[in-house]
C-alpha cells in the first residue's frame, strides 16, 4: 500500500498513517503556489485502480510509483501557477461518476472516464471539497456540488469548511482532510475539533463507516489522502 500525503501535514497523522502503509510525502518547489504545492490533489486523480497524474510531478516521485508497482496515467497538460492550471486535475471519479469542472478538465481524465456518467460542477477545485464514502453516498462542502450530486441521485452531506485549516487562507476544505480506504474513513484531525465534526461523526455512525482521526489537531487540509495499490 502507497499512501500519497502532502509533506506539510502533521507527524502525528504521518506516524499513524505509516502503519497502514508506506508514505510518498509530496514537496515540489516552482511549479505552483506554495499553499498547494504539495497537495496530491493537484497532481493526481484517482480512480479505484488507476492513477492520473500530471506530466511536471518531479521525476522521483514518478520512480517510487513505478517501485510501487502503482499503475498509473501520465496526462497531457502540466500543473501551473494559476487557476484553471492548478486544477485540471482536481476531479473525483467514483464507481459511477466523474465529477469536475469539465471545461477544465485534463483530457487524459475525461477519456480515461468516457463510460461514466459526467458531473459539471462550477467548483474546479472539486476533490478538495467532495469524497464519495461509497457508491451512493458523498460528503462535500460546496453547496454546488451538494445540488448536482443530489439532482444525480447521490446522497450528499453538506460540511460546512469553516474550521478547517488551510495555512495562507481562511480555510480549507472537507475533501482535503480526508480519504477512504474500503470502509474506513480517515481524517486529519480530530472531529470533536471541528465544528461540523458532530453531524459528520453521526453520519459515518449511521451507515457503518470506521473513522479513523489521525491527530489531535483541528481538521488540516493537505490536499487529501490518496491510497493507492
Amino acid at each position: 500500500m502507497l499512501i500519497i500525503v502532502d509533506a506539510k501535514i502533521p507527524v502525528e497523522a504521518k506516524k499513524k498513517l505509516s502503519t497502514y502503509g508506506n508514505l510518498m510525502e509530496i514537496e515540489t518547489s516552482g511549479i505552483t503556489y506554495p499553499a498547494i504545492s504539495g497537495h496530491p490533489d493537484i497532481f493526481f486523480t484517482q480512480d479505484s485502480n488507476q492513477l492520473i497524474v500530471a506530466p511536471n510531478l518531479p521525476e522521483h516521485f514518478l520512480q517510487k510509483l513505478h517501485n510501487q508497482n502503482i499503475h498509473f496515467l501520465i496526462g497531457q497538460n502540466p500543473v501551473g501557477q494559476q487557476y484553471p492550471k492548478t486544477a485540471g486535475y482536481n476531479a473525483v471519479i467514483a464507481k459511477n461518476y466523474l465529477v469536475h469542472n469539465l471545461k477544465i478538465t485534463e483530457p487524459s481524465i475525461l477519456d480515461h472516464a468516457r463510460h461514466k456518467t459526467m458531473i459539471s460542477v462550477n467548483q474546479g477545485y472539486t476533490r478538495c471539497n467532495l469524497v464519495f464514502l461509497d457508491d451512493h453516498r458523498a460528503i462535500t462542502s460546496d453547496q454546488g456540488i451538494r445540488k448536482h450530486l443530489e439532482n444525480a441521485g447521490v446522497e450528499t452531506l453538506f460540511l460546512n469548511p469553516a474550521g478547517i485549516i488551510l495555512p495562507g487562507f481562511d480555510h480549507g476544505f472537507i475533501g482535503g482532510c480526508c480519504g477512504m480506504l474500503k470502509n474506513q474513513f480517515f481524517c486529519l484531525g480530530n472531529l470533536n475539533k471541528y465544528p461540523d465534526g458532530e453531524k459528520l461523526k453521526s453520519y459515518l455512525d449511521q451507515h457503518q463507516i470506521e473513522l479513523v482521526e489521525l491527530c489531535d489537531t483541528a481538521l488540516f487540509d493537505g490536499g487529501g489522502i490518496f491510497f493507492a495499490k
